[in-house]
């Protein structure tokens, strides 16, 4: 897990979209236990309260949940609503790269074509070289 801190998130905020992401992505799986508060907060030489506030968020948001003794596991996860989480990140990211290009000055065929490209770039990665 990386975590930046002069980035201007906060370090329990970057904890709980690294585990959504995990989850979201499939990395976690239903039922598989997140690791225990004081192993994370030791690991990322972080406060426990920090690390609490982070798989809090997560509880918060549906998608672990907390078992007295044994910490926080994986909730199962729908997956019309996983599909409808990617598209607002997708959509999120998207506006935040139209808001970039403008403060730059990049024209809209210049992005179009930007995106494109890493379009081209990502499914060569997938499928390989030809």
């Amino acid at each position: 897990m990386k975590l930046l801190q002069n980035s201007g998130i906060p370090i329990y905020q970057q904890i709980a979209e690294q585990l959504k992401t995990d989850i979201l992505a499939g990395r976690l799986k239903e039922g598989e236990y997140l690791p225990s508060i004081r192993s994370l907060a030791k690991e990322l030489k972080i406060s426990v309260i920090t690390t609490m506030k982070a798989y809090e968020q997560l509880a918060s948001e549906g998608l672990v949940t907390a078992v007295q003794g044994k910490g926080f596991y994986v909730n199962a996860q729908d997956s019309e609503m996983l599909k409808e989480q990617h598209l607002r990140r997708v959509e999120e990211a998207l506006t935040e790269a139209i808001h970039a290009a403008e403060i730059a000055g990049m024209p809209r065929s210049d992005l179009e074509m930007t995106l494109r490209v890493l379009l081209d770039m990502s499914e060569e990665q997938k499928n390989g070289p030809e």
